[in-house]
């Protein structure tokens, strides 16, 4: 069905004349389907430069994958700051109200490989690249604002723990397996990152529904030179939404681009995603007056103490034109900075530092990534580097180094004031040691906040999650040791998860002394509501007559799809997929317009599809006249109006009978 906002496919035409097929020397060829052989029965001769050319081109089109982050989807957008942020960054592009700054966003899941599916189980990638005038500005993070470590020298372990074990290559792009359980239970620091794991945070509805964090901690810097700590946050319009965990594992079968696709979807219809990008301010006097550590990664700085400041919003408003060019070649690194903004002592971000660089290397082939058309800064950039694999500068002169005087010191170093970039001046004594500072140990505090801050929906989602994912563990110690590690949080929790894993409830029944809640942090206490972008499944019958009620759901911002039993026409719309080419997992919500009285095998399809859209508590329009089975009418309109209201709601939690 075309939404209202659809465009219509592009057709691309090309001049003959102008677009003969060439080598990439730009010579011109007469033949593309044989190679050159002696006679036709022949060898292929080692001369054919063309063939050579075209098949060592397909031998190296696949660039080695991200390790981590390998499954990504991206698009292009604006950023448009709101105001004159000077008193805290002289960044430029937040300079000035409506001062607008092109972006680059890809989003991604962590774990697993460039074929695994979008909906599984995973912290996800945010990281977005700002074109400055200033130069590139990347703001790498994730949607979770904790990470499972504190100092990057335990990424690899990590990393090395969470992807599949090494002797069999299984599981793919999953958490729920002994290696990394076993490094979760070793390394308690993970503590409140896992919380956030096991919640709705990590099977998110869509990217447009997302939430994204900078992570670490790093520093704002006026032009005064005052600093100041911050951490940074994207806010989505839309809110943040997740999917269930059964639906999120039916829609990994259905359809694994399904994250992908929905926002590629969004973006064709005109459906613009849209996040404000907030900051958290800590001055600098105040580092020590939390009772937590404000360079510790493990942690968040509670909204309800260091509230959010708005600084502008990004609008996603165009897809990529070629996925490998864009999407896969992009490059990210927490140190592509612009004056104004700076770094702080968080041991991971250090240790990020260094790490996004060398990543690059072996992925792009070399230390010229830069030029590659995505990555390139939008402003001149110069300076005495040469050669390397990929160089696509051609510099001119003898001279390849600083200082010189055969070009007058050309490119030259210029002042702060002439927009140079100089690091803080931040005082720092002390010894070389291998250690974290005291601060850093209290691993618990934190991870039974996020817990008591849930309702009580959210919290049964963690106990399942958590028993889902600990009960695929093998070896039972493990499993043993993830509860005894749980009971610091909460024994309640720990006990229910230990019944439902088989091993022992906890001999610990006093959890960490922390009993404050930070409510901002639970997306269910304080949801926001809307209709736009959602998508909608409309059943009909091929061939009927159309219902009224069609007309006004159009008219909507929703996107539609009708769905029958065969396709062809309802009135003189298309119908879209028929229950075999569509999943109720796919959508937002359902309506129902036809019964399928006359047909047993349709009506038996048609009802699964509603009893499925009822267990994952989605909205559900029944405009037909029979009634459904259900103990209550919870999120189940009788007409469009009322469905509308309804599927704002996004989920219904009071269905108590719901199997999701």
């Amino acid at each position: 069905m075309t939404n209202k906002k659809q465009q219509q496919l592009q057709t691309y035409t090309v001049n003959d004349d102008k677009q003969a097929l060439t080598t990439n020397q730009g010579l011109k060829l007469t033949e593309d389907e044989h190679s050159l052989k002696l006679g036709e029965r022949g060898p292929t001769l080692l001369e054919d430069f063309h063939f050579r050319e075209k098949m060592t081109h397909f031998d190296h089109e696949r660039i080695p994958e991200r390790v981590v982050h390998a499954r990504g989807t991206a698009a292009h957008g604006i950023f448009e700051s709101y105001g004159d942020a000077s008193d805290i960054t002289k960044a430029d592009f937040l300079s000035a109200k409506g001062k607008q700054t092109p972006t680059f966003t890809r989003f991604s899941t962590v774990a697993g490989s460039r074929g695994s599916g979008d909906t599984v189980r995973d912290a996800r990638g945010f990281a977005t690249k700002f074109y400055t005038d200033e130069g590139n500005y990347d703001l790498v993070g994730n949607n979770i604002p904790v990470f499972f470590i504190q100092d990057a020298i335990k990424f690899p372990d990590f990393v090395h723990a969470v992807k599949p074990e090494p002797h069999n290559e299984i599981p793919q792009a999953q958490s729920a397996h002994d290696t990394f359980w076993d490094f979760i239970a070793a390394n308690q620091e993970s503590a409140h990152m896992v919380m956030w794991h096991m919640s709705d945070r990590s099977i998110p509805r869509s990217y447009r529904m997302m939430e994204g964090f900078g992570v670490n901690t790093y520093r704002f810097v006026n032009a005064k030179g005052e600093a100041r700590f911050v951490k940074f946050h994207w806010k989505p319009v839309l809110g943040v939404h997740s999917l269930v965990w059964d639906e999120a594992q039916k829609i990994a079968g259905k359809d694994p681009d399904f994250h992908r696709r929905d926002l590629y979807d969004a973006i064709e219809q005109g459906n613009y995603p849209e996040y404000e990008l907030g900051v958290q301010i800590i001055e600098e006097k105040d580092e020590f007056a939390f009772d937590f550590d404000i360079l510790d990664p493990t942690k968040i700085w509670p909204e309800e103490q260091v509230p959010v400041r708005l600084l502008g919003k990004m609008t996603l408003n165009r897809n990529v034109d070629n996925f490998f060019a864009e999407t896969e070649q992009v490059a990210f690194h927490v140190g592509h900075v612009v004056p104004g903004i700076d770094f702080s002592n968080d041991p991971l971000l250090q240790g990020r530092l260094f790490s996004y660089t060398d990543t690059q290397l072996i992925r792009l082939g070399g230390p010229n990534f830069h030029e590659l058309p995505i990555n390139k800064p939008v402003c001149p950039f110069h300076n005495n580097q040469r050669d390397g694999y990929g160089r696509q500068t051609i510099n001119t002169g003898p001279v390849s180094y600083h200082k010189n005087s055969i070009q007058h010191n050309a490119p030259a170093p210029v002042t702060e004031a002439a927009g140079g970039y100089a690091h803080y001046e931040e005082k720092v004594e002390g010894r070389k040691v291998r250690a974290r500072s005291k601060s850093f140990e209290d691993h618990f505090s934190q991870a039974r906040m996020f817990w008591l801050s849930m309702t009580a929906t959210e919290q049964q989602h963690i106990i399942k999650a958590f028993s889902f994912e600990v009960g695929k563990v093998t070896r039972k110690e493990i499993r043993q040791q993830v509860v005894d590690m749980l009971a610091n949080i909460c024994p309640q929790l720990a006990t229910e998860v230990a019944t439902n894993v088989g091993v022992q409830p906890p001999t610990q029944t006093k959890p960490v002394d922390y009993e404050k809640t930070s409510p901002t942090v639970s997306q269910l206490r304080q949801p926001k509501k809307g209709i736009t972008g959602r998508k909608v499944a409309v059943i009909v019958e091929a061939g009927a007559s159309v219902n009224p009620a069609l007309k006004e759901l159009l008219a909507t911002d929703v996107v539609v799809e009708l769905i029958s039993a065969t396709q062809g026409k309802y009135g003189e719309h298309d119908i879209d997929h028929t229950f075999d080419t569509a999943a109720p997992v796919l959508y937002d919500g359902l309506v129902v317009m036809a019964d399928y009285k006359e047909d047993a095998i349709a009506a038996g399809k048609c009802q699964q599809f509603i009893d499925e859209t009822y267990n994952h508590y989605k909205t559900i329009a029944n405009l037909t006249a029979c009634k459904l089975p259900y103990q209550t009418n919870v999120g189940i309109a009788s007409d469009i109006k009322q469905f509308l209201t309804d599927l704002a709601e996004h989920r219904h939690w009071l269905r108590k009978d719901a199997l999701g």
